[in-house]
């Protein structure tokens, strides 16, 4: 599971992404509905606004605001959908097939789950994680409008042999090059999701 990630303010491509999409229409909108800003660095939580790649009416790779996670009046709210299932749940297999997105990251972090010996769950260690000799984490995930304004969930999937002490899932990330086919409807999602980035670098966070 996904619930936290980490935008370096260093990072000058991050912030032209984020520029653009603070600057906006749909910025605006946030604005007036929820009186919510644009949070473009730092450590990211569930039901922030932060920038998003996806397809613009022209078909063009673009930023945009989006709020992290779908509202759901039986549960609390949808921050991650299983990549394995998304294509065949109601909730997401529209998205799955039309409106897929990237959230840019320098590294998510996973905290370390275990079970105890009298078979209660446990948190440890707060990890930080990202893909290996990089410094840029494309997460994959997919949205949908909510009251005309854009939420995403972040998509998971089966850890790395590697990482799996940590946690039962990982999102899914992909190469920097496969973005444009990520967020193509015409593309198949499968197919890119095949390649996804398994090469990864851990280390305990502050």
């Amino acid at each position: 599971m996904c619930c936290r990630y980490y935008i370096e303010s260093s990072d000058s491509e991050f912030a032209s992404m984020a520029e653009a999409a603070r600057y906006s229409k749909l910025m605006d909108r946030y604005y007036r509905a929820a009186a919510v800003g644009l949070t473009s660095c730092g450590e990211i939580r569930p039901a922030m606004v932060v920038p998003v790649i996806a397809r613009n009416k022209s078909g063009d790779k673009a930023c945009f605001p989006m709020q992290w996670g779908y509202n759901n009046p039986q549960r609390s709210l949808l921050v991650n959908a299983r990549s394995e299932t998304a294509g065949e749940k109601p909730m997401f297999t529209e998205s799955w097939h039309r409106h897929r997105c990237i959230i840019p990251a320098s590294y998510y972090f996973e905290w370390e789950h275990f079970l105890r010996p009298n078979g209660k769950k446990e948190t440890g260690n707060k990890y930080l994680i990202q893909p290996k000799g990089g410094k840029r984490t494309w997460l994959c995930g997919l949205y949908r409008l909510e009251e005309g304004l854009p939420h995403f969930v972040i998509l998971t999937r089966a850890p790395t042999e590697e990482i799996g002490f940590i946690h039962d899932r990982m999102p899914l990330i992909i190469r920097e090059q496969d973005i444009e086919n990520w967020i193509n409807p015409d593309k198949k999602a499968e197919e890119i999701a095949y390649r996804a980035v398994t090469d990864l670098y851990y280390q305990k966070a502050g």
